[in-house]
């Protein structure tokens, strides 16, 4: 029994052939998402989901709108997408960098254009919790998503996933800058508990991050650079992995390969980590910096970004 509009997913499962494989699947022809709700609900396609109809899902008609509305943006993401995965096969850092930064800008205007100007325009909707979702994405800003949430109908506020998103903004506020990093304690790499509190008094760069993770290993070198420069200047690293249950060899390799010769805890739960529940954690690589104090004076710093945040930090050059 549904309590709310959800996302439901439906695929082809086509029958093995003759090589014993079934046919791959092609996006758009033989896969599509559908807006579920309570009430009885008829979807129908000819010969691919491309053309499906959905009857009895006043849901479904919202998110098609949100779809059709985004699809500009989408379209301009392609191409960003096709140049990212040739300059990662290439090495070019620098390229991916420019390209994520062209990336992001694509992103956040999408964001306010498509989501946060329906939820402004249709508080109400049955999808305005999705809306709210795509808005917020993994990195939440509680500045801008409290107003979003609190401009939604009573009758959205009070729904199940509604109190989840609640539950994420408010660790948001929590972990904002200016605010004092919470502490945790999680093993080393020798079963050994350490302690955020125990490393005070240095710079500190929270690293969420994971063996398995392929934009983590790429940024590592990034990481490593900073971490040589300044480690003898009042700098260190935690890194916490969200590495699986069982698989604590390949995190110790990815460390050794990737020579991050700094303090590494886990309790190796995959995306149950407690340290990334406790953080808000839904997407990596993410990191905080914090002052000798404990205080989280940047967040999500990557590449030469992260050079020189730590770089006015450390040398005084400005202040945040």
């Amino acid at each position: 029994m549904l309590e709310e509009p959800v996302t439901g997913y439906l695929r082809v499962r086509y029958p093995v052939g003759s090589d014993g494989k079934r046919p791959p699947l092609v996006n758009g022809r033989d896969a599509a998402t559908v807006f579920l709700q309570p009430g009885k609900i008829k979807i129908s396609s000819v010969d691919s989901f491309s053309n499906m109809q959905v009857k009895g899902s006043a849901a479904h008609l919202e998110y098609k709108k949100l779809i059709l509305a985004g699809k500009p943006y989408d379209e301009q993401m392609k191409p960003l997408n096709a140049r990212y995965s040739e300059q990662r096969v290439a090495n070019d850092n620098q390229g991916m960098e420019r390209t994520e930064k062209e990336m992001e800008a694509v992103a956040k205007e999408k964001k306010e254009k498509v989501f946060a100007g329906y939820l402004k325009n249709n508080p109400a909707s049955p999808v305005a919790l999705y809306a709210l979702q795509q808005y917020m994405g993994w990195e939440i800003n509680p500045d801008t998503a409290e107003p979003l949430f609190n401009s939604l109908s009573e009758s959205n506020k009070n729904l199940p996933s509604a109190r989840l998103i609640w539950e994420e903004i408010e660790i948001a506020k929590r972990t904002g800058i200016g605010r004092m990093a919470m502490d945790f304690t999680q093993n080393d790499t020798l079963g050994h508990p350490v302690s955020l509190s125990s490393l005070r008094g240095k710079y500190l760069l929270v690293d969420f991050w994971a063996s398995w993770c392929g934009p983590c290993r790429a940024e590592n070198p990034n990481v490593v650079k900073v971490f040589q420069k300044y480690k003898d200047r009042n700098f260190h690293i935690i890194g916490v992995s969200l590495d699986r249950p069982g698989q604590q060899e390949k995190w110790m390799k990815a460390i050794h390969d990737d020579k991050l010769e700094w303090t590494h805890v886990s309790d190796l739960q995959f995306w149950n980590n407690e340290v990334a529940k406790q953080y808000g954690i839904k997407a990596i690589p993410q990191n905080l910096l914090l002052d000798p104090d404990g205080k989280i004076i940047a967040k999500n710093l990557r590449g030469e970004e992260l050079e020189a945040k730590l770089g006015e930090a450390i040398e005084g050059k400005k202040g945040f």
